[in-house]
């Protein structure tokens, strides 16, 4: 299904979310510290209502269809994003970043995350408007990526293939032993070095290319709009800082989360390679003629899987967590 939302409506959503980014940046450079409880659910609670606001918008300019693959869209970059967290928890374990400037750190990683996705997301955009087959290997990537998802061990892998880009810039450049502050760069001995926050950067930023290749697919598998799908991610990714620091120590107790991620990887994936069935172009697959018993999968159908999932497997998660604490 071809979308189009007024250009007026794409522009303005823009705007006013880059000078939302902008704010929040310029407030954490102010003022860099360690937000405390109810600081982080207040923000947490902002960027959820306002997503919701703004599908709500969406759904007055140009209709409900519109509005919930936007909401889909976003509850699913959300979910991949909450699963990003546990290789940052990693990361800032591993590198000692003080918790005061644990904030810019992953203020950084946010703008890398959204530049790269940005790029993903034009590259996608171009290739399934001239490619339609290209849904068939994007289905079966999800697919694989569920698979892997739902056995442990991913977040580890992922912080090992972090270790390799830590390695080389070890290699080639010289770093300090100890944090400046928030600073890059610092003087050691009358000698200027960066500091270990550049490794920081570097293994967040490929965490960020990680996790891109994962969520773009996803996403895509849900609406065919490069715009939904780059202010899906937006939303996704501007209250991630905050829920990092709420949800702290309760990502251990969140065992069973990566399951429901699998589920919902997977339901897309299926979602995906039915799709590709029923556009078929493949010459070689039923004469290069569209597969009529392939059913479409609603945005309502996806919307309600992917709530349900995360529902599922967060209460899970916690029920397990009280047993085992009583």
């Amino acid at each position: 299904m071809d979308l189009e939302l007024p250009l007026w409506f794409e522009i303005g959503a823009l705007v006013v979310l880059t000078l939302i980014l902008v704010a929040d940046l310029l407030i954490i450079l102010k003022r860099p510290h360690i937000p405390s409880t109810r600081e982080s659910t207040l923000w947490v609670v902002f960027y959820v209502v306002l997503a919701l606001l703004f599908a709500g918008v969406m759904w007055l300019v140009a209709g409900g269809e519109f509005a919930g693959q936007f909401v889909a869209g976003w509850l699913t970059e959300y979910s991949l994003s909450i699963d990003n967290l546990f290789v940052f928890v990693l990361i800032m374990s591993q590198f000692s970043v003080p918790r005061r400037y644990q904030q810019e750190v992953l203020m950084v990683g946010i703008i890398v995350a959204l530049v790269l996705r940005g790029i993903f997301i034009l590259v996608g955009a171009a290739v399934i408007e001239n490619f339609s087959p290209i849904f068939y290997l994007f289905g079966a990537f999800l697919v694989y990526t569920a698979i892997r998802q739902a056995f442990p061990g991913d977040h580890d892998d992922d912080a090992q293939r972090e270790n390799f880009i830590v390695r080389l810039l070890r290699r080639g450049i010289d770093i300090s032993d100890e944090y400046d502050g928030a600073k890059l760069r610092t003087t050691v001995d009358g000698k200027r070095m960066f500091t270990p926050m550049i490794i920081v950067f570097a293994a967040i930023g490929v965490t960020d290319l990680l996790f891109a290749f994962d969520s773009i697919p996803a996403i895509f598998g849900i609406t065919e709009s490069a715009f939904i799908v780059f202010t899906a991610n937006i939303f996704a990714l501007m209250g991630l800082r905050q829920l990092f620091f709420l949800l702290g120590d309760l990502l251990d107790r969140l065992r069973y989360l990566h399951y429901g991620i699998a589920f919902i990887l997977a339901f897309i994936g299926v979602k995906l390679i039915l799709h590709a069935l029923h556009v078929n172009e493949l010459p070689f697959l039923n004469g290069g003629e569209p597969i009529e018993w392939a059913p479409e999968i609603s945005t309502w159908m996806s919307l309600g899987v992917i709530v349900a999932s995360m529902a599922v497997a967060t209460g899970a998660s916690l029920i397990a967590s009280r047993r085992e604490h009583a």
